[in-house]
């Protein structure tokens, strides 16, 4: 038994002291001397005052992209960090460069033999901008490390950033096609099919048009958007015990749209539903647009349906009959 306890306890001091003991490399600030450099180094950067920025950047700078293949292998010195700053300052309206709600710089002072020579600050940002030429808009979170010498001079950058929004900018130059449009095809058929069968009071057969985890949304309330086929059910059987459907046509004609981008397959048709309101026999015109997104097996999974709700509440002026 006493040695038991003995391993025990020897056990319990080995873990103590992997998961207690803790060492300090350093101080963080929140206000500090570099913090400020690194804030007016960035406002210089969105005015596009090249001359005020190399003030703050030491002669053998050098920038980095944390989120290459190799972040640390390719750099830019001050002539190539200047020509990107001052992309962006030319071609951006309404440029900004903001810290990201809720955050704030840090100042970190190293102790550490290899990394007491300077100070780190390190930011969490939010970028913005109207790309001048293609209307692309930027609001993208960056976070940045910038290394200070020990005469506040910035010598090294190292940005971590999503590009994705800069890759569509590029994309935007030209002109590209994105899949195909008809004016016929089976799935506008399914479209066809599913509403008529509403005008004919056929509920059942409307609703085998949809995939079973089909969700809807009614562009009218936030409360009916994203729910599902079980929940548009007991919505259409309110509907159906206020209205009666007295005849739907429709406008124009429906779009299939079929996207190479993410697979799209949507139908958009516009409709107008002849309603008669049960309680007052108020006669109602009521357009409505559709979108409907299909699976590959021609089942809608997802419907967007805009109109006026206000039209179903008007005060009874004309008899239908």
């Amino acid at each position: 038994m006493k040695t038991k306890n003995t391993l025990f306890a020897l056990a319990f001091i080995c873990i103590t002291a992997v998961f207690g003991q803790k060492k300090t490399n350093g101080k963080i600030y929140m206000e500090h001397p570099a913090i400020n450099v690194v804030e007016d180094f960035v406002k210089a950067s969105v005015a596009g005052d090249t001359t005020k920025l190399a003030s703050y950047m030491a002669e053998d700078f050098k920038a980095y992209n944390g989120t290459s293949d190799d972040p640390m292998g390719q750099s830019s010195d001050r002539a190539a960090f200047f020509n990107s700053v001052m992309l962006y300052h030319d071609q951006l309206d309404y440029f900004s460069i903001e810290p990201l709600p809720g955050s704030y710089p840090d100042a970190l002072e190293y102790k550490d033999d290899q990394q007491n020579d300077g100070t780190t600050v390190l930011t969490w940002n939010q970028i913005k901008g109207v790309h001048k030429t293609t209307g692309v808009k930027i609001d993208a979170a960056a976070h940045r490390q910038y290394e200070l010498n020990k005469d506040n001079k910035i010598f090294r950058i190292i940005s971590y950033s999503n590009g994705r929004v800069l890759d569509e900018i590029g994309n935007s130059f030209s002109d590209r096609t994105n899949g195909s449009i008809y004016n016929h095809h089976e799935n506008i058929n399914t479209v066809r099919k599913m509403i008529y069968a509403f005008e004919n009071g056929d509920l059942e057969k409307a609703y085998s048009f949809y995939d079973d985890k089909a969700r809807f949304g009614d562009l009218n309330s936030f409360k009916t958007r994203g729910i599902s086929l079980t929940d548009q059910k007991e919505l259409d059987k309110k509907m159906f015990e206020q209205f009666e459907i007295e005849n739907i046509e429709m406008s124009g004609y429906p779009d299939y749209l079929e996207y190479e981008m993410d697979n799209g397959r949507v139908v958009q048709s516009w409709w107008n539903l002849h309603l008669i309101r049960k309680s007052d026999k108020m006669a109602i015109e009521l357009p409505v647009f559709y979108i409907n997104d299909f699976n590959e097996e021609g089942k809608i999974v997802r419907e967007a349906a805009y109109y006026n709700e206000k039209l179903l509440e008007q005060p009874a002026t004309v008899a239908s009959k």
